[in-house]
């Protein structure tokens, strides 16, 4: 009886072990994932031999330029079998991934006790960002709702913010602008006060960067893509008002500011050409940058200035689980060691994008990045439906970005151009079978 009793002890204790280590059934797993060249995963990089090291669970990356990664998950996400365990992918391909039956929904690991950690706290992810890149199937279709599912995580989402240059600034008493009539007028003053410096760097590049500057502009001022109906109105007084603002941006700028993409863009604020910045939150590591950046500790953040109302970006990447993978648990054991409280604090101080509330009012982080408490300010106002995320915005897009180009630099008329946009999305919207329950 005395031996059985101590057997049972040991086996209890064998059993409390493995349960303290959930990582041991996939101990020499090796995951390969697919991520793109970007600051966020760059710092993601530094931060992987550590989750190895606890774990035991190798992971070998496919780190590639964003275009190329498409390219490559469209290829190996159609394959039976697939060469990914986890991918990261850009907000605007969650709808072509859900769509097509290719991300696995979330639920069942989030069930799972051998796999989820309690301690996660799901709540203390950023509710835009998680919207915006993970869910489907809810309102709209691409948005959070009672007949909403989770496909994916936020790793490496977005804001937007306002980087201005203290020392100019300061220099001509200039007051950082709270709302966009404010900005506006600074970005063309600024060439005056300056010569030979830009007002203000934008993307304008014909195609997603001239499509993705305008949408900076639209939601504050009060437009969108479409109403409720589906019916495109970016041609509405408000989309005209946001056109207007980005050619009065781009005619200030800095010299080949019509050309811009975004590392054009991002280019002329790291040189000192423009004195202010309009975009995403990922570009503070670089700014600060010694071997980047010729503006370091010269520049200061503020919140996407006001229009009609108060909103700023959501995008960026997120994180899923391809539907062919073949090691799936294992792979949602490493998306959630990232995207952890812990992992999320880490990726940060490495100078990646936190995801999270609690690590935008850590310490340790604003100590290390001043800039985040601003960046956590904004994220109150970050929008995830910021861009319609339906299988047909890929086409819409294009046509607004091609479009918007020949309004920076051909001089087209805008509300012409815009309604030229409205009336093709109307057609691409009806082809698709928006309109069959109208």
């Amino acid at each position: 009886m005395k031996m059985l009793k101590t057997a049972t002890v040991a086996a209890a204790l064998m059993g409390s072990a493995a349960l303290a280590n959930p990582y041991a059934d996939y101990e020499g797993t090796t995951l390969i994932v697919n991520f793109p060249a970007h600051p966020h995963y760059d710092a993601v990089m530094q931060i992987l031999p550590q989750f190895t090291e606890e774990t035991g669970i190798e992971v070998e990356v496919d780190q590639l330029p964003y275009l190329a990664m498409r390219e490559r998950q469209t290829l190996e996400l159609a394959q039976d079998e697939g060469d990914y365990d986890l991918i990261a992918y850009v907000v605007f391909s969650k709808a072509d991934y859900v769509y097509a039956d290719q991300l696995e929904n979330l639920a069942k690991y989030f069930m799972n006790p051998a796999l989820a950690d309690p301690s996660y706290d799901a709540g203390d992810l950023i509710d835009g960002y998680v919207y915006n890149i993970g869910f489907a199937g809810g309102d709209r279709g691409y948005l959070s709702g009672k007949t909403g599912s989770l496909f994916g995580l936020p790793y490496g989402s977005e804001t937007s913010v306002l980087g201005y240059r203290k020392d100019i600034f300061e220099k001509h008493g200039l007051e950082v602008p709270e709302t966009y009539e404010e900005m506006l007028a600074l970005a063309c003053q600024i060439p005056e006060l300056e010569p030979g410096m830009g007002g203000l760097a934008s993307r304008a590049a014909s195609g997603h960067h001239a499509a993705h500057a305008f949408l900076l502009h639209l939601n504050p001022l009060g437009g969108g893509i479409f109403d409720d109906s589906w019916q495109p109105i970016m041609n509405s007084a408000e989309g005209v008002a946001a056109a207007e603002a980005l050619k009065q941006i781009v005619d200030c700028g800095p010299e080949g500011a019509s050309t811009f993409g975004f590392g054009e863009a991002l280019g002329a604020f790291l040189n000192g050409d423009t004195a202010m910045y309009l975009d995403t939150t990922v570009v503070a590591g670089q700014i600060n940058d010694p071997s980047r950046s010729q503006v370091v500790d010269k520049v200061g953040w503020a919140l996407h200035p006001m229009g009609t109302e108060r909103a700023s970006q959501t995008g960026g990447f997120g994180i899923g689980i391809p539907a062919n993978a073949e090691n799936k648990e294992a792979a949602f054991l490493l998306m959630q060691w990232l995207t952890s409280k812990a992992g999320d604090k880490a990726v940060a101080l490495a100078g990646g994008n936190p995801s999270r509330f609690s690590t935008h009012s850590d310490a340790d982080v604003n100590a290390a990045f001043p800039h985040m408490a601003t960046f956590g300010e904004a994220l109150q106002y970050a929008d995830p439906d910021w861009r319609p995320i339906i299988p047909t915005w890929g086409k819409v897009n294009a046509d607004l970005g091609t479009t918007l180009s020949q309004v920076l630099t051909e001089g087209l008329d805008i509300q012409e151009a815009l309604d030229g946009v409205a009336e093709r999305a109307r057609a691409t919207m009806e082809e698709a079978g928006y309109y069959t329950w109208q």
